[in-house]
């Protein structure tokens, strides 16, 4: 059956690993396309930096441009997936002011700027979907913002960057140590060249920010998210801690406080061998939610790849295009609750701290003073030889705070007893 309404037109901003299979399968699956949104979706131009450049996926060349300006403002729908601030913020909000909604997969403007660019879409009555700026092809975003906005959530807790647990995976499953599987990562197209913002977590953080800002109906800056790197931990400290019952994996954890805030954070963790998300190998992403009602939820999938993450996009834009045929307003951003993101030292939780000290008689009490005079509780400690003269100390705490475990650190360091703090890391899902 042939639709009376014109067709749409969508105009796509980028067509790197993602943008061009987001086309391939915009042209490959046309007609079925057309039948769940009722009306054809006509991909009318792809605007890139070089027409020249190699694409992921043979596509017609005359719908190539370097004019971004004339796909926007001929489109209905764009989809941006350029990436990073700059132009792509500009890009946008042209599209918005043009009348488009807008289907983005880019986590560093949603994180950076994305209460400016909703407030604008809302007053001009136009929707902003980012699906795929969070986990891949995972359906978190939807859940979120939807399905879950009559509960509360009280945490969110995930693996949100595939390239940092593929390393810590290979750390753990080989032996190998972070340079070795940094560069493996790096051969196998899961790292980039320059590896930064994955392994000392900038690209978790965007995404943590964005996750609390949802969960918590709260505006979350990126600047206010912790953010610890993974470049630090040791093939020693992972094989130590699976022989505790542990994995070590770089959490993005979201979580309200008695304190009646938000703290939002992102750092190498401890987490129980039987906790899903020790289960998360590879590149893989997951989601794990709380909430007062619904109880716990994991989210597990892909959490990149260009046929994967492409499919998260098509999902928002055959939100997008239904949302064109019916007409009406969208679904709103919301920021109610206004919670303020406070400082990491509002959590509490346990932590490992791996000592190397003077091995010699009453050095152990020595230094369970210590954490008893700062009001930490010691839940079990390990010893081992680490050379003739010293021996090191594996110290699980019970639930302390931020504030307080701090406070521990200092004064270790200051005792000349102990040789050196070797790890200081948080101990999560218990």
């Amino acid at each position: 059956m042939q639709s009376a309404y014109r067709p749409i037109r969508i105009g796509l901003l980028g067509a790197g690993s993602v943008g061009s299979q987001v086309a391939r399968l915009l042209l490959e699956n046309q007609a079925e396309l057309a039948k769940r949104v009722g009306a054809e979706l006509k991909l009318t131009g792809i605007a890139v930096r070089n027409l020249n450049s190699k694409r992921d996926a043979e596509l017609p060349a005359e719908l190539f441009t370097t004019d971004a300006e004339s796909v926007i403002l001929g489109s209905d729908i764009v989809i941006e997936l350029v990436g990073g601030i700059e132009p792509a913020k500009t890009w946008v909000m042209q599209a918005l002011n043009a009348g488009a909604d807008v289907v983005t997969a880019n986590k560093a403007l949603i994180a950076a700027h994305g209460p400016e660019l909703f407030e604008l879409a809302d007053q001009l009555g136009a929707q902003l979907y980012f699906e795929a700026a969070v986990a891949g092809a995972i359906p978190i975003i939807r859940p979120l913002r939807e399905s879950l906005a009559g509960d509360r959530i009280d945490r969110v807790m995930g693996i949100v960057n595939g390239t940092t647990n593929f390393i810590l995976d290979r750390m753990e499953s080989t032996g190998a140590d972070f340079d070795e599987a940094l560069a493996e990562a790096t051969a196998l197209g899961y790292a980039e060249a320059d590896p930064t913002a994955d392994i000392e977590g900038y690209d978790a953080a965007s995404k943590a920010a964005i996750l609390a800002s949802l969960a918590f109906h709260s505006e979350v800056a990126v600047e206010k998210v912790h953010r610890e790197g993974i470049t630090s931990v040791t093939a020693m400290q992972i094989e130590t801690a699976r022989q505790a019952g542990y994995a070590v994996k770089l959490l993005a954890i979201c979580e309200r406080v008695s304190d009646g805030g938000l703290v939002a954070r992102v750092h190498p963790t401890l987490i129980p061998l039987e906790h899903p998300l020790a289960a998360v190998r590879g590149a893989y992403n997951a989601v794990f939610v709380e909430a007062q009602s619904a109880g716990r939820m994991m989210f597990y999938g892909a959490g990149a790849g260009g046929p994967e993450t492409a499919s998260a996009v098509l999902g928002d834009l055959v939100s997008a295009a239904k949302r064109h045929l019916a007409g009406g307003p969208g679904l709103a951003d919301s920021t109610h609750a206004n919670l303020e993101a406070l400082p990491v030292q509002f959590v509490n939780t346990r932590f490992q701290i791996t000592l190397e000290v003077s091995d010699k008689a009453g050095v152990l009490a020595k230094i369970a003073s210590i954490f008893a005079d700062h009001g930490v509780s010691v839940e079990t400690v390990q010893q081992s030889t680490a050379s003739n003269s010293a021996a090191l100390l594996t110290i699980m705490t019970h639930m302390a705070s931020e504030r307080d475990l701090e406070a521990v650190v200092i004064a270790l360091k200051e005792d000349d007893s102990v040789v050196s703090v070797a790890s200081v890391i948080r101990v999560e899902g218990l």
